[in-house]
């Protein structure tokens, strides 16, 4: 499936909508690496994420007929949405996560983004990665997916304060790691 190619998408995805298995094996192949590295964002266990993933294309291939085609990106979006909500779910399930508050002393000790200039995205994304859960997740929903404070309140029932004290730690948490990588990596930066 060309990814540019509107017509074919929406093609396959009435195939899918008929229960055309077909249809399901090719957007299951087309989709199950980004989603993978979706979950990924949120769970390090490799088995955890198979287990989320499993659920979450049993969801979207079951709930097919409620999804409405907006354009090219709207399935990616739709799909994106499922995987996530599964994974917190699944975070729920296992206690995985631990959310704490801050005292806002330390949270206004970063006023300003970290300079990430000259490193490599993977060292990035592997520096999120080595977050605590709890900080990991609530970074995770407010900059890769856009939600607010409110919204990662309300999708992991925790108080709106939490979010945000949760989402300043991590930044220092980050901003540390960046500045030990710089130190580690000052030659060749």
């Amino acid at each position: 499936m060309a990814s540019n190619d509107n017509d074919n998408e929406q093609k396959l995805l009435l195939e899918l909508q008929k229960g055309s298995e077909q249809a399901m094996r090719e957007i299951y192949h087309h989709y199950v690496r980004y989603l993978t590295a979706v979950c990924f964002r949120y769970l390090q266990d490799e088995e955890d994420v198979k287990d989320v993933l499993q659920e979450a294309f049993l969801k979207i291939f079951a709930s097919v007929h409620s999804f409405e085609y907006r354009g090219v990106g709207s399935l990616k979006g739709w799909m994106t949405k499922i995987v996530v909500n599964e994974t917190l779910k699944f975070m729920k399930r296992n206690s995985q996560t631990m959310f704490v508050e801050l005292k806002q002393e330390k949270m206004d000790s970063i006023d300003e983004e970290p300079d990430t200039s000259g490193i490599p995205s993977d060292v990035i994304h592997q520096m999120i990665r080595e977050l605590p859960d709890g900080y990991r997740t609530i970074f995770n929903l407010y900059v890769i997916e856009e939600k607010s404070h409110k919204e990662i309140a309300a999708l992991l029932n925790i108080k709106e304060n939490s979010s945000a004290s949760q989402f300043h730690r991590a930044k220092l948490l980050l901003a540390d790691k960046i500045k030990q990588y710089r130190t580690l990596n000052s030659a060749s930066l």
